[in-house]
Parts: C-alpha cells; structure tokens; sequence
C-alpha cells in the first residue's frame, strides 16, 4: 500500500459522509470513524491535492490534512500542554485568580502569536506573581484546569501500541506532573516556578524552557528510544512549539495560532484530540479511552 499510495488524504469532520461523496474523483473512503473520519490514498502531486480540498475545508468546517503513508504510526508524542492537552493558560489563570488577568493574559498571547520573545515575556509574567501565595496553584489546579477532549484517548492509544509519551510545557511544574499523571504520560518536563514556601518570588528557575528546550527534549527522546524523527509526532498551538513541530517526522497544529498552522504538517481545528490517532490511521476499534 505504501508503494502504491505514498500519501493519503485524512479527513475528519461531522459532515464526512457528504465529504467523501465531494472527493469521489479523488478516490474511494477507506472508513476510520464511519461518518466521520477517512483517508483516501492517492498517487498525485501531494501539494495539488491540498490546494484543491483545502477551499473544501474551510466551507464544511473539516480538517483536511495530506499525511504520509511511510511510519505513518509514531512511536514518540511529544506535546506541549497548556491550550493543548488542557483547555487553559496555567500562567493566566493564576493571574485571573490573583486579579490581573488581562495584564498576563495580553502578554501571552502576543508571545504564543511570536510577537515577542518567549523567555522575556515568561519572567515578565511570573515577576507579576510576586508575593501571592503558594496555595493559589491547588485552587487554579481544582478550579480551572480542565482536559480537552480526547486527551486521554491519544495517550492511552499511543502507549497501547507501544509509542513513549512525553508532556513538555513552557509552563510549570506544579501542572506538568498532575496533568501527566492524570492524562497517563510516560514522562513529563517543565519551567519550576520559585517560591519561599510561602508565597513566589516571582522567578523562575534558570535555564527557561522555551522553545528550543522542546527541541532538545525531542532530541533526547528520539536518542534514548533509538527511534528516527521520522518516527515522533509533535503538537502544540503556539510560536514556542515551532521548533519541535517543524523538527518531528508529523508535526501537528492543534487549534493554533497562524504561526505555527502555517508551519505544521497537518493542522487540526475542529476536531479534538482524538484527531492525532485519525491523522496516523487508527480506526475507532484500536481507541482506546483510557
């Protein structure tokens, strides 16, 4: 099949049967999720392909990706949390919780658009949190830390078939280790944000994870499982994911930003989670939901 069919054509969406009927020209649905999910292998120009779908896309609110058939499974999911794996900004709630949450809020957003630098803007942010309590992250944690859909599919499907799962966060490590212990990551990394043992001291730890620590993570990773980076699938939304989504043989952008969507090889923005095991070709039957 690989030989024959180099590429396929995945697409997810609620409308997918009218979908499949739209591409008939382009070849018949092979089912991954019935009426919502199909691939349809095709030998053409892989770039013609996505031109043609892509206005398709945007009408019928699909996700329409061109993804390749070689080691289309991965054996490595590198990904970033905060507005991936979780429905929040960790720093910004921390902030709302405080009273300042527009303040950080604006300062994130416009590092996770790459208007400005990632590590300044992250110390920007935390020296604001000077003097608040330690307490204030289990009542974030409890309160406003939610998991997107299919987080816990994506792992538990990726592990079942033998992938190594890594959570890596420009966030912090408070959330890191409950998110990964809840969602079922192998492993986890994150910045470690400074406290007296009573309340922050608004620093963070030195060396800043940014983005090119995701980048050496997913060296690291790739040397100790002694796999390829063709064999890593990258996902994140955001300007400091560029790195590692670029570098990964599948990087996805999951409900991104335009940097990184225009960057990525497949971008997600209807589906959830469960989307990153649709895109490598598991059907409904090989899920599983935790």
């Amino acid at each position: 099949m690989n030989e024959r069919f180099p590429h396929v054509l995945n697409v997810i969406a609620k409308n997918a049967r009218e979908l499949a009927e739209a591409l008939r020209p382009l070849g018949a649905a092979s089912w991954l999720s019935p009426g919502y999910a199909f691939d349809i292998p095709f030998t053409d120009e892989p770039g013609a392909v996505i031109s043609r779908t892509r206005a398709l896309a945007e009408s019928a609110a699909a996700d329409i990706n061109v993804v390749r058939n070689e080691r289309r499974r991965k054996a490595l999911l590198l990904s970033d949390m905060d507005s991936t794996i979780i429905a929040c900004e960790c720093l910004d709630e921390i902030a709302a919780a405080a009273g300042f949450g527009p303040r950080v809020a604006a300062i994130t957003e416009r590092a996770m658009r790459g208007e400005i630098t990632f590590e300044p803007a992250l110390r920007e942010r935390a020296a604001l949190l000077r003097g608040l309590p330690v307490s204030l992250l289990a009542r974030v944690y409890a309160e406003r830390v939610r998991l997107n859909p299919g987080a816990r599919a994506l792992v538990a499907t990726m592990r079942a078939h033998g992938a190594h799962t890594l959570l890596i966060s420009s966030g912090f490590t408070y959330f890191t280790r409950r998110v990964a212990a809840d969602v079922g990551f192998d492993a986890e990394q994150a910045n470690v944000l400074l406290d007296d043992g009573e309340v922050f001291t608004g620093e963070v730890a030195a060396p800043v994870l940014g983005s090119a620590a995701k980048v050496e993570a997913l060296e690291r990773a790739v040397a100790a499982q002694g796999i390829a980076r063709a064999d890593v699938l990258a996902v994140g939304d955001g300007a400091n994911d560029l790195g590692m989504v670029r570098l990964a043989g599948l990087g996805v952008a999951y409900h991104a930003k335009p940097i990184l969507a225009d960057a990525a090889d497949a971008s997600i923005a209807h589906g959830d989670l469960k989307a990153l095991l649709y895109l490598q070709g598991y059907r409904d039957e090989e899920i599983r939901e935790s």
